[in-house]
């Protein structure tokens, strides 16, 4: 078959021992897993060009974007992050030692703590995350503007079943 792939190889074996099995859900969510993997694998090795684990990315980038002083509370990141509080306690170390991060205690509550961009970390963010899309539009060039949108009309419209 013309541009067949191991998605393909592993669909028609299952049509040859169970000719009865809809294997269109596999074929397409295989092909998802697969796909997922290369661009985390892409975007990883940019990540760590710039000294950085998805994961540390993440939390500057969430920083960033929060805009104003670029500041949130530990619990306001794991909100917006969906992480462990465990996991985001080892990014946070690590984004402090680096000096891309500062916590700051409040002067009413010594228990409340803010997590904020330093210098370098704002320095930082700025340009990566500007090479971060260039890796992104990167991933999607063998698709049009068009089937871009459409996937990803298609993609918010399957994440609606499981984030309704």
């Amino acid at each position: 078959m013309k541009n067949s792939d191991g998605v393909d190889k592993v669909v028609a074996q299952w049509n040859s021992e169970k000719p009865h099995l809809e294997t269109l859900p596999m074929a397409l969510l295989g092909r998802m897993m697969r796909l997922s993997k290369h661009v985390e694998a892409e975007i990883a090795v940019y990540h760590k060009s710039v000294g950085l684990t998805m994961g540390e990315f993440d939390v500057l980038a969430t920083l960033r974007r929060s805009g104003g002083d670029f500041c949130l509370t530990p619990s306001a990141l794991l909100a917006s992050m969906m992480l462990t509080s465990g996991a985001m306690t080892n990014r946070l170390d690590r984004l402090t030692s680096k000096g891309l991060i500062s916590r700051q205690h409040s002067t009413e509550d010594r228990r409340s703590v803010s997590v904020a961009l330093t210098k370098a970390g704002v320095e930082l963010i700025d340009v990566a995350i500007e090479k971060h899309v260039n890796v992104q539009q990167g991933l999607l060039a063998s698709l049009s503007d068009e089937e871009q949108k459409r996937m990803n009309g298609l993609f918010k419209q399957w994440l609606q079943q499981f984030e309704a």
